[in-house]
């Protein structure tokens, strides 16, 4: 009897085990390098809590350049990798391809839509996060002028800086609010010091609170604004730890759930391809409170962006898309 108990132990463990090793995920992140604070760290932090939670190790690659990002995605894929994760729109092109010629292997992309049976299509409503950030901003400041500080300039950043605006508006019609662009180029999401300089600007004009959608050259942003005695508002992570008691708020994106998702719908044989949009009903976009500027968020703004978040929720807010009009209501 304790012989076979042993065996029926041993053969559960060794089935376990098996299942383990049916999945091999690989993550391509977008180029500004796997901790950057922000976007890629996001994803990088859902990568970490699958392998904790399921004992299974990951692979991972950090593109500098847009073309070792295809290059990355096929080489995980032609080596038995499944699923493979590719966070950026950057490798929209490259997923079409690689997912094409690998129809037995799961894809996931972040931030843009790859219409094939074996792609998953993970977006976001970032102008609903971003309202929520710009509520607090237009409460929080002092000059009634705020700012922007956008990394590559793409609809997609566009797309936080509408709804930025349209949130600072709600708090203060008469607001004034500046927007900048780090650059035009993949490099534009890794340059802190240009980002602190247009930061500087912005300040220079009367801005006392900044908003950072920008990758690593966001912490050029925040550095500035702390510098300068002004607040900064953090993207895609909870940055309000970066500059205690000077970062306002974060808007914080929720790759992680993208990435753990992914992996943990694999595993588990529960993957499905096709869109999914996460906004702030599905807890895909919030802002962040901590013990690192909860003394800056006052009861009063508390209760403005919750009623704005049940709003949104309802339906009786509506937040502008860019990516649908390519306008900015003001």
């Amino acid at each position: 009897m304790k012989r076979t108990l042993l065996t029926l132990m041993a053969m559960a463990a060794m089935s376990a085990t098996a299942l383990a090793a049916e999945i091999k995920p690989a993550l391509v992140y977008g180029t500004g390098g796997k901790f950057d604070k922000s976007f890629n760290e996001a994803a990088h932090a859902g990568a970490e809590q699958f392998k904790a939670e399921a004992g299974v190790e990951y692979r991972d690659f950090e593109p500098t350049s847009d073309t070792q990002g295809e290059q990355a995605i096929r080489n995980f894929a032609s080596r038995g990798y499944n699923p493979v994760v590719a966070v950026s729109f950057a490798w929209t092109s490259a997923m079409e391809k690689v997912a094409a010629e690998f129809p037995d292997t799961k894809f996931v992309i972040v931030d843009a839509v790859v219409d094939l049976p074996n792609v998953r299509s993970v977006v976001y409503n970032e102008e609903q996060g971003s309202y929520l950030v710009g509520l607090l901003a237009g409460m929080a400041s002092e000059t009634g002028k705020v700012g922007f500080v956008g990394g590559m300039d793409i609809p997609l950043i566009r797309k936080f800086g509408c709804g930025y605006v349209q949130g600072v508006k709600a708090a203060n019609p008469d607001a004034q609010v500046f927007q900048n662009m780090v650059g035009t180029t993949g490099a534009a999401w890794n340059d802190p010091v240009r980002a602190g300089e247009l930061t500087k600007n912005q300040i220079d004009q009367g801005a006392d609170v900044v908003y950072a959608a920008a990758g690593a050259s966001g912490l050029g942003v925040l550095q500035t604004a702390a510098d300068n005695g002004k607040l900064g508002i953090g993207v895609d992570s909870n940055q309000n730890h970066l500059h205690p008691g000077k970062v306002l708020t974060s808007m914080v994106k929720r790759v992680d759930l993208a990435v753990y998702n992914a992996f943990k719908d694999t595993q588990g044989d529960a993957f499905t391809a096709g869109v999914q949009a996460l906004g702030v009903e599905q807890d895909g976009v919030t802002y962040a409170v901590d013990d690192n500027n909860k003394d800056l968020i006052t009861p009063e703004m508390t209760a403005a962006v919750e009623k704005a978040k049940a709003d949104i929720v309802a339906g009786t807010v509506k937040v502008h898309d860019y990516m649908s009009d390519n306008s900015c209501p003001n």
